[in-house]
């Protein structure tokens, strides 16, 4: 069913024991070493730190939710919620790369470039692929949207959305010394030249990209303009999405996809904002204030417009984070016992619309949280069921390079039909 994709990516890996998998049993052991042979991390860590905040059902399906998640708890129905995701390996570089780009240490196309390299895109006058990162770029910086060895006009255009006007969020949107028409009359004269340049060198897929991009430029001014100016939407759509940098790009989101665009990347943060090693209770409150009610108001101005059925929304960081709380590490924690580590053996993701199976709850963690047990889901596996979920067909979506098939889930991943309604 899916025909367009957001991603919601908590940069910095969130709290899956915080957010979306409740785990009782750690206010049992708080302040105790865990029970447990195999709690083994990137740095030693403490004993159990219990959720300082409380869950509570909502919906028909009785989903558990954190309290800092109100208004997405409100959708939750229309959640597949993923308690048992796992990577390689508890450090963000390489969990970055796997999350966006399938793979942890080669250059390889991200999933946004998968998509429109798959599926192409439903406005010329926009890029199929869009990134909004607010503050510059995170770690990796444009490798998280790259386009690889695919044709670098499929690679993610990077938006600053600290900005508000067009012209910082966009550079050179507009030509400020030559209107369209002249713009126009300039852009055959250079593009005959490259045509004729690209004719004696066949199959240059660089210098094709650069030309696509002359074209896209000159048509991103009127249309662009239009997308990104979110007063363009009724007063009452505004609240609803709320305030705030995130609230904002999140209707941004939405007025893309519904232009036509394929894949949208919002990033909460270019730093890592939700790696809280210290003062968990306070930062990952906030951080979540910043971006649940957007959230909310995404999911449900999707549905109210007949959109959420072909539009697949994807939640969540590169990891999750410990069961137990980090000891003092020198710059790390600023000799503070109240966060948590990183941990890629098991964490939460959860997807909405496109097709994924609402209401429902998929694997487990182990009874603390460390990890995934029970349908144990690698990203692979998420990558594999997301094609799905396209109508692709992971194994046969490949891209011949350097003598050999390429695909998105290199040679691993199964489509987890259970997320699939």
């Amino acid at each position: 069913k899916a025909k367009r994709i957001i991603h919601i990516f908590l940069n910095g890996g969130p709290s899956h024991v915080d957010t979306f998998d409740p785990k009782p049993s750690l206010q049992k052991y708080a302040g105790k070493v865990l029970p447990m042979k195999n709690l083994r991390t990137e740095r030693k860590t403490g004993a159990a730190f219990p959720c300082p905040y409380t869950f509570r059902k909502y919906g028909q399906s009785g989903t558990e939710v954190s309290e800092i998640f109100p208004y997405t708890a409100e959708c939750i129905d229309d959640i597949a919620v993923i308690r048992s995701m796992y990577a390689d390996v508890p450090n963000h570089e390489p969990s970055l790369m796997l999350m966006n780009c399938g793979e942890a240490r080669l250059i390889r196309p991200s999933v946004g470039s998968w998509v429109t390299y798959g599926l192409g895109s439903e406005n010329q006058n926009l890029p199929g692929f869009i990134v909004m990162c607010p503050g510059g770029y995170p770690i990796q910086e444009s490798q998280n949207w790259q386009s690889g060895f695919l044709p670098g006009i499929y690679q993610g255009t990077h938006i600053d959305t600290r900005h508000t006007t067009i012209d910082k969020l966009i550079k050179h949107v507009r030509n400020r010394n030559l209107s369209l028409a002249e713009q126009r009359r300039q852009l055959d004269f250079i593009q005959l030249l490259n045509r004729r340049h690209a004719a004696r060198r066949q199959k240059d897929a660089q210098l094709e990209a650069r030309i696509q991009s002359f074209e896209l430029a000159y048509r991103m001014q009127m249309d662009a303009t239009d997308a990104f100016d979110v007063n363009r939407e009724p007063k009452h759509i505004r609240e609803m999405y709320g305030k705030g940098t995130q609230a904002r790009q999140l209707l941004i989101a939405r007025r893309l996809v519904e232009r036509g665009v394929r894949f949208v990347q919002v990033w909460h943060g270019s730093g890592q904002p939700w790696d809280n090693h210290d003062d968990i209770e306070v930062n990952h409150r906030r951080l979540a204030k910043q971006c649940d009610q957007g959230i909310g108001a995404l999911l449900k101005d999707l549905k109210q417009r007949g959109m959420l059925d072909e539009t697949l929304v994807l939640w969540g960081g590169e990891f999750g984070r410990t069961p137990t709380v980090e000891l003092p590490t020198p710059g790390a924690n600023a000799g503070k016992i109240n966060g948590r580590d990183h941990n890629h053996h098991g964490f939460t993701m959860w997807m909405a619309g496109g097709g994924a199976k609402g209401g429902s709850v998929y694997g487990e963690t182990d009874e603390f949280g460390f990890r995934a047990e029970t349908n144990r889901m690698h990203v692979h596996d998420l990558h594999a069921t997301m094609l799905a979920m396209l109508g692709f067909d992971h194994e046969k979506f490949t891209f011949r390079h350097a003598g050999r098939d390429f695909r998105l889930t290199d040679v691993h991943g199964k489509v987890i039909h259970d997320l699939i309604a």
